[in-house]
């Protein structure tokens, strides 16, 4: 991996599940988490989007959004939200997920035997400059949130 801590965090504009535009300049002076994930709906992402919706209120307290990004459209991530009260942002990085490449969390998979392109589960916390301040590739859906607010300082 090239991305270091420390390093400038790659910006984007991407839609969210209501269509609007988000930029990552846009939360410049908040702390923001940024995990990507596969796919709406699937077992592991929503026990990742739940962990984080069960500690919604600690992350709010200090002041971090939380951005969630997959391939998926506005129309997949609106629903995904409703099913499961998510309280964040969901943004869509549709083919050829330009965004997810500059976090480079979009690559070869294998599952099953089968080798295919798909996003990857990493996991970025932005300062409040804009700086990459954590680096999760190795992520456990279930715990990610509450392993931030450890590495933080804030559990």
């Amino acid at each position: 991996m090239t991305l270091q801590i420390g390093d400038s965090a790659p910006d984007f504009n991407l839609p969210n599940q209501d269509g609007e535009l988000v930029t990552l300049e846009s939360f410049r002076g908040q702390r923001v988490v940024i995990y990507f994930y596969p796919k709406d709906d699937t077992p592991g992402c929503t026990k990742e989007a739940c962990n984080f919706r069960d500690l919604w209120e600690r992350f709010e307290a200090h002041g971090i959004k939380v951005l969630g990004i997959s391939k998926d459209g506005a129309t997949s991530h609106a629903k995904f939200i409703k099913k499961h009260q998510l309280p964040f942002i969901l943004l869509s990085d549709t083919e050829p997920c330009l965004v997810a490449s500059s976090y480079e969390s979009y690559g070869l998979k294998k599952f099953m035997g089968r080798e295919y392109m798909g996003m990857m589960r990493h996991t970025f916390v932005v300062d409040p400059e804009g700086n990459l301040e954590l680096i999760y590739l190795k992520v456990k859906a279930e715990t990610m949130a509450n392993q931030i607010l450890t590495d933080l300082g804030l559990d």
